[in-house]
């Protein structure tokens, strides 16, 4: 599966699930670990877990098998790594306090999470 449309596929789990705040970022040229950034809220850590689970089995269908996932028992953070496509699911507190946009937004544009 491209790295496009993996993202696409991601944004339609995390919308699915409605998650709060998604922001992209396409880092291709500021890094080679990933292409797509994805970070996204949820409105509790059950909700945090709901969305990264539904990330995790809609990619699983496409045949994307994740590399690594962390923080579900905790729920406050979870990150999925689908290789091209790194998403992180928060909460908004959290979110707030580590502010991971801050490290991607520099010298590039964020991508819309509506457009395909």
């Amino acid at each position: 599966m491209q790295a496009e449309q993996l993202k696409q596929l991601v944004l339609t789990a995390l919308a699915d699930m409605k998650a709060v705040d998604v922001k992209v970022f396409d880092v291709r040229g500021m890094t080679s670990i990933t292409d797509f950034i994805v970070i996204a809220s949820g409105t509790s850590d059950r909700h945090v877990k709901s969305v990264a689970d539904n990330v995790i089995a809609e990619a699983k269908k496409a045949g994307a098998r994740p590399l690594g996932v962390e923080g579900e028992r905790e729920g406050e953070w979870v990150l999925v790594d689908l290789a091209d496509v790194v998403v992180h699911v928060m909460l908004p507190r959290v979110r707030d306090f580590y502010q991971l946009e801050k490290l991607w937004d520099v010298g590039m544009k964020e991508e819309s999470a509506g457009a395909p």
